[in-house]
């Protein structure tokens, strides 16, 4: 199933990320004890699954003349285990590299989830909606 849906959660002073459920549960994984954070664009964090990650790297791998940013990427990639109140904690370098402050939007996207900084989401949707329909054109032609 694909993830959807856009939570605004509040990162604890440990930098503590609580996963909702149903997220969680859209990653379709059996026995998810962890998560892939790694660095996404637009001064956002990437969260993939185990096995998503594993399928996001196999896509990579069969383009290797992008070498520099599979270096940057791999590099700052961290595997995060949930603790048993289904948080993780996203690494300090990571949280730095995204801009995040205590308040943060986690974003299902498809295949993964982002985290952005709350700020910066509002200024992307506030940036981005008024393109909708010609983004929506762009996506299905």
């Amino acid at each position: 199933m694909a993830l959807t849906g856009t939570y605004l959660r509040t990162l604890d002073d440990k930098r503590r990320l609580a996963v909702p459920k149903r997220v969680k549960d859209d990653f379709a994984e059996e026995n998810l004890d962890s998560l892939i954070i790694a660095p996404g664009t637009e001064k956002s964090l990437v969260i993939y699954s185990p096995k998503g990650f594993d399928q996001f790297a196999a896509k990579l791998s069969s383009a290797p003349e992008h070498q520099r940013y599979m270096r940057l990427f791999y590099s700052s990639a961290e595997r995060m285990e949930f603790d048993s109140q289904s948080r993780v904690r996203i690494p300090d370098r990571l949280a730095e590299y995204a801009g995040l402050k205590k308040d943060v939007y986690l974003l299902g996207v498809q295949d993964h989830a982002e985290l952005w900084d709350k700020d910066a989401w509002d200024a992307f949707t506030t940036a981005y909606t008024p393109e909708f329909d010609q983004l929506a054109l762009r996506a299905m032609s």
